[in-house]
């Protein structure tokens, strides 16, 4: 582990002179006495509330949106709260959020959508909360090479003899005809049942006329009446999974849309920048009880990610290079740095030698990107319903309510203030004054308006998926 007081060596030695051992003067850190030999140093935590746990382990999945982690880590900004960190990565999304609930670790890297399935019950039942929002954006929707040659002839060319892009899934609508003609199943990943990735597949292709299928309640596998079928496919092996046929596309966060690209394999032909404009992604998530029992440790915590957060984006992405060369690094997404720098640093490539500027493709900490929205829960709430994951219609104000007991603005906020009076963050970056609630959205690919004050009234717009006091049974939908 590293110590996190080698870039203190004034403070350090000090505390030598006066007969301290290296681990006792971490104790007196923690006790918020640093002061007492070297008031410049005196970590910020220990003036605004002293950290109740100064050691902390976090998980993350292998993908370029763990990078808030990894620039905390890298950078010092986690020893500069005086906290002890140690990043691990985890084998899949359910082992992850697994050991966060038991207490192997403090938090983790997670989908949004986990903290809220997790309340409310779907698959693992506990209270997860969160405090920041680590990223916008940042996933793709890959098909097989075989699947894009017939999709292409779908597609309408611009001026330049590229493909129009955003893609509708419409396009791919003849291609699973033509297996279901031929009495063979169209098989797409995904990377968990309430991940961003399942919903923004089954946005897209529902847009384009395509039924993904619906879950219910003796029924999970969420393939009740689906013309393509989802499954769960871990984000590193998504590529060698599609190579050797088993799916026929995916929908994955970076670097393994761009792997598919790199390898010859397949083609990306959509990001969720697309399918929804500046959409959020991933969490921090910690459950309720870590957050009540270690308050100022979390604010630290939040404050070190903010942070890291504002280093990715600022000078418009000047350090996006440096990132890339950290992220390659085997100890976090371990993959060809080319690779992960086709995306992180404002470029996407969709077909081989298609390389198109999409500036905002990651974006960590602009447009108020860390801001835990409540509205940003309630769209996935909504998904939840749309796809029978909740299984019975609820009343608006039952999605208020569940995004309010996980999301956690409040906190979010604590840490922002502090760091604005230390003098690291400007007021302007947040949103000062925000009840939780962004304004209507309307920049999604089927031109369907989000207001997350009506979430019923939104169900209702869509043609495929649940509304009202629709159900699903294993014959299919019912009610109305």
């Amino acid at each position: 582990m590293r110590d996190r007081f080698s870039h203190h060596p004034a403070a350090l030695s000090g505390a030598v002179a006066a007969g301290l051992s290296r681990r006792a003067f971490a104790g007196l850190a923690t006790a918020g006495l640093i002061a007492a030999l070297c008031p410049a140093l005196a970590p910020a935590h220990a003036l605004a509330g002293e950290i109740e746990k100064d050691e902390l382990k976090f998980g993350f999945i292998k993908l370029t949106d763990m990078a808030p982690l990894a620039i905390a880590y890298e950078k010092h900004f986690f020893e500069d709260e005086g906290l002890y960190v140690t990043l691990e990565p985890q084998a899949n999304w359910k082992v992850l959020l697994d050991r966060t609930i038991s207490g192997e670790l403090d938090g983790a890297h997670m989908l949004a959508g986990q903290p809220l399935g997790a309340t409310i019950g779907i698959g693992t039942k506990a209270h997860i909360v969160t405090a920041f929002s680590m990223d916008l954006n940042g996933n793709g929707i890959t098909v097989s090479n075989s699947v894009w040659e017939e999709m292409k002839k779908h597609i309408p060319l611009g001026p330049d003899g590229k493909p129009q892009h955003p893609i509708s899934a419409a396009a791919l609508k003849p291609v699973i005809d033509q297996y279901r003609a031929e009495g063979k199943p169209f098989n797409m990943g995904m990377v968990f049942p309430v991940s961003t990735h399942n919903y923004e597949l089954r946005y897209w292709l529902a847009a384009g006329g395509i039924n993904p299928g619906y879950y219910s309640p003796d029924d999970i596998t969420g393939t009740i009446s689906a013309q393509a079928l989802l499954s769960v496919t871990p984000p590193p092996q998504m590529p060698a999974t599609l190579e050797a046929g088993t799916i026929s596309g995916y929908c994955v966060g970076e670097p393994w849309n761009q792997q598919a690209v790199a390898k010859g394999i397949g083609v990306p032909v959509i990001t969720d920048y697309e399918i929804w404009k500046n959409n959020p992604e991933k969490v921090f998530g910690v459950t309720e009880e870590w957050a009540e029992k270690y308050p100022n440790t979390h604010i630290a915590v939040v404050k070190a990610l903010i942070r890291a957060a504002m280093w990715l984006d600022e000078n418009n992405n000047a350090n996006r290079a440096e990132a890339v060369k950290i992220l390659a690094k085997p100890e976090y997404v371990g993959a060809d740095a080319q690779v992960i720098a086709n995306s992180m640093t404002g470029t996407f490539e969709y077909e081989k030698g298609d390389k198109r500027e999409v500036p905002d493709f990651n974006v960590f900490f602009r447009y108020y990107a860390n801001y835990p929205y409540y509205s940003d829960a309630i769209w996935y709430l909504t998904q939840m319903r749309r796809w029978g994951q909740v299984a019975g219609a609820e009343p608006d104000s039952w999605y208020d309510q569940v995004a309010r007991s996980v999301y956690k603005p409040e906190i979010f906020m604590k840490a922002a203030e502090a760091l604005i009076a230390e003098g690291k963050a400007s007021k302007a970056d947040f949103p000062f004054g925000s009840d939780g609630y962004r304004a209507p959205q309307k920049e999604f690919i089927d031109g369907v308006t989000y207001d997350a004050r009506k979430p019923n009234d939104y169900l209702a717009q869509f043609p495929i998926g649940l509304k009202g006091n629709e159900t699903v049974t294993s014959a299919g939908v019912t009610g109305g």
